[in-house]
């Protein structure tokens, strides 16, 4: 497979296991999803040569209905960071201008799609990660509702956070991912028998859509701001009402999620170990010793800075201080949310602040962090969102980002035909 953009960790070719909706089709599959006989790394040094022994619920899925699985998905280590420069493979290019990042961390599966290397992807989203490749790469990516879709063969980072989703070039190959990939499993607890029920129609007349102020604050480039505007009179035009309305939550929702997913994370990647997961170490030290310097060996530097964060917030004297208190933070954002839903039917703002950064240009972790601002609402609360492109800024795409109460993926996905169809229609 050839892979200018490092796209791919690792290419395979997992066979269809009957006739399906999916028959024909090349999918490619984030690398923290789970495939049998197929390495699996998340894109971190320290799993280099594991080996699923089972796939994944999603992947059981696909193959099912026909799909070929064409290769595992390049991506920011254990799912940290939004450029996917944080993978122990090297970085993902973006395939519009190979200067600028594909977006994380679900970078490869973007990217993929957006190239030509497979028709449909899967991705993962803790805090944007598949809105965020969409947008940067010019694809239609969406995150289901938290339980839509069974999380079996997903490699924890957060937990309460994360959804398997998936990224295509037009909305209705998502609304055909979807009806597959969302069943009920028993091995996930989290999961919920609600399947996804769609034939898109793109009517959106009397469907009101809020647009909070503080989707298009601090931080926002007006350029982006203004190609989004213009998508959402686009909206209205086709007969949504919009409605201007305000979120004061979203001052708190960035450090609500960043101590909740570092702190999740510091408690599932205490696995690897070199005795349970990880790389091989010399155990004739202490044990103590040994869990150091497999750890310093494997992790990256993202990876390890996120878990001694979320460590010391979970520690003796600081958890009421940080942990406990970014649930209520979180609470105030699901509150808020709540709140506009009894008034709106969606709501809609720039999926990223600004186009595709270029690489190495978010360097400095606390800038990295700040761009996921308008992404992680809707993983703090659960509640489905959608990214499509809606125009470019320097020649590069920006997306549209679509959220709907919960269990109302339906909803979401038709308003984005809606606007995709039309958008279409004018080019």
């Amino acid at each position: 497979m050839g892979d200018p953009l490092n796209a791919f960790i690792t290419a395979c070719d997992l066979p269809p296991l009957k006739e399906g909706r999916l028959s024909g089709l090349r999918i490619a599959v984030k690398d923290n999803i789970s495939t049998a006989g197929v390495p699996t790394t998340c894109g971190s040094r320290i799993l280099q040569g594991y080996v699923p022994p089972y796939d994944a619920f999603v992947v059981e899925l696909l193959r099912a209905e026909g799909a070929r699985i064409v290769g595992k998905t390049n991506m920011d280590e254990f799912g940290m960071g939004n450029t996917t420069e944080n993978s122990g493979f090297g970085p993902t290019l973006n395939p519009i201008d190979p200067r600028r990042v594909s977006g994380g961390s679900s970078g490869g599966s973007g990217a993929a799609v957006a190239a030509g290397m497979a028709d449909l992807a899967l991705g993962s989203d803790t805090g944007g990660s598949i809105r965020c490749p969409a947008a940067f790469c010019g694809i239609a990516g969406h995150k289901p509702t938290y339980g839509r879709v069974s999380r079996f063969g997903l490699v924890a980072y957060a937990n309460s956070l994360e959804q398997i989703g998936p990224l295509a070039r037009s909305v209705q190959e998502i609304a055909t991912l979807l009806q597959v990939l969302c069943r009920h499993d028993p091995r996930d607890s989290t999961c919920r028998n609600r399947p996804f029920d769609l034939v898109p129609t793109g009517e959106i007349r009397g469907v009101k859509i809020g647009i909070p102020e503080e989707f298009f604050g601090f931080g926002v480039d007006p350029r982006v701001a203004a190609v989004v505007y213009r998508a959402i009179e686009r909206l209205e035009e086709l007969g949504a009402e919009v409605i201007a309305c305000s979120m004061p939550s979203m001052k708190y929702a960035l450090a609500a999620y960043y101590t909740t997913c570092m702190s999740e994370a510091s408690s599932n990647l205490a696995r690897f170990d070199g005795v349970r997961y990880g790389l091989p170490v010399d155990h004739r030290p202490s044990w103590h010793e040994a869990f150091r310097e497999v750890r310093k060996r494997g992790f990256g530097s993202e990876v390890k800075r996120r878990v001694m964060l979320g460590t010391f917030a979970l520690s003796a004297g600081y958890y009421g201080r940080y942990y406990a208190k970014a649930q209520i933070a979180r609470d105030l954002v699901r509150e808020d949310f709540a709140q506009l839903f009894r008034e709106v039917d969606l709501i809609a703002g720039p999926t990223m602040p600004t186009i595709a950064f270029r690489l190495g240009e978010k360097s400095d972790p606390l800038s990295s962090y700040l761009a996921d601002i308008l992404t992680v609402p809707a993983n703090l609360a659960g509640i489905p969102a959608i990214s499509i492109p809606c125009g470019e800024v320097e020649g590069m795409p920006v997306g549209l980002q679509l959220m709907g109460r919960h269990f109302q993926d339906e909803l979401v996905v038709d308003a984005a035909y809606a606007y995709e169809q039309a958008r279409g229609c004018e080019r």
